[in-house]
Parts: structure tokens; sequence; C-alpha cells
């Protein structure tokens, strides 16, 4: 909708990016279960309240990364020549045709690096679920500090560690796809 010729979508897209974006995480996570869960009564589980709280948190983190998502996409559309997208319409293509067949392949391949900087992003935001009491990384963590005080700096470091041995391969798969992927001009 960012790039929509239509203004009513473009600005809505506009108010929704900008909504999610400049809010903290924790408080749409919070929203999330006070405000949808408490106070709507949105269930995703009518079996178990933890997988319910999964969900909710899930609701969350996409609704957040996927602004951050947009603005990439919408960087990488904007990478690619106005003439292009000219050219397309001249030959009778629509704007939802221009876009699939020849914008959003060439802003694809800008966006490889900031796309896997928002994976990233995300896997270590997803600690921040904790707070609506979905086990995860942190909680587990807090936990086995809770049980073995004295222990506190093995296990930070075997935390922080699992999190560099997942997320380091990540950050160099997306530098290399950036790399090999590249518009070469």
């Amino acid at each position: 909708m960012r790039v929509s010729p239509i203004p009513v979508l473009r600005a809505f897209g506009t108010a929704w990016v900008n909504t999610f974006r400049n809010t903290p995480l924790t408080l749409i996570i919070f929203f999330c279960y006070f405000g949808l869960f408490v106070n709507l009564g949105v269930t995703y589980s009518e079996e178990s309240i933890d997988l319910n709280n999964f969900w909710l948190g899930v609701t969350g983190l996409a609704a957040y990364t996927a602004a951050f998502v947009c603005e990439a996409l919408r960087a990488g559309i904007n990478t690619v020549p106005a003439g292009q997208a000219e050219a397309a319409r001249a030959i009778g293509l629509t704007f939802s045709q221009t876009l699939r067949i020849v914008v959003l392949p060439q802003a694809t391949r800008a966006v490889i690096a900031p796309l896997g900087s928002i994976l990233i992003a995300l896997t270590k935001n997803a600690t921040i679920v904790t707070t609506i009491g979905v086990l995860e990384s942190a909680s587990v963590m807090k936990q086995l500090i809770n049980d073995n005080g004295d222990a506190v700096i093995p296990i930070f470091l075997v935390f922080a560690g699992t999190f560099v041995a997942l997320l380091v391969p990540v950050g160099y798969l997306f530098s290399w796809l950036a790399v090999r992927l590249a518009v070469k001009r």
C-alpha cells in the first residue's frame, strides 16, 4: 500500500507503518495480551493458555516486523529506475503487473541484506514475548539463574553464544546472497 497510486491506500499504509515502527515492541506485545485477549476476547486456542499466549506473541511480532519489512521493500522499489515502470506501463501492463513482473524482481535483489538484518532482529526480539508468559530463551535463562545463582556468567555465556552461533551464519548468508544477487551496474 505504501507505493499504491491510490492516495487513501497510500495514507493508510503510511499510518500503519509509522505507528508500528515507532511503537516499542513491548507495548505491542502488551496490547496483544491485554487489548486483544483480555479486553476483546481474541483467542487462538481454547485448549491451552500457553498456546494462546504463543500465538498472541506471534501476532505482535508479526505486526511489528511487518512494518520494517514494508519499509525495506519500499526502499527496494525506490531503487528501481522510474524508466523501468514507465516502460512497463507504455507496453500496456497494469500497475499490479508492473510491480509483479518488472519492479519487484529488481527490488527484491536490492533488499536481500536489509531483510537479513530484519530476520536477525526478529530472532532477538522474540525474547520480548516473555512479558506475556511465553516460555522462550529469556525466561529459561531467568529460571536457570534463579535456580543456580552462582553460575550467572556461564549461563549468560551459553545463551549469548547460542544466539551468536545461530545469527552470525544467518548474517553471513544474507551478505553472501546480497553480493551474489546484486545487480552489477
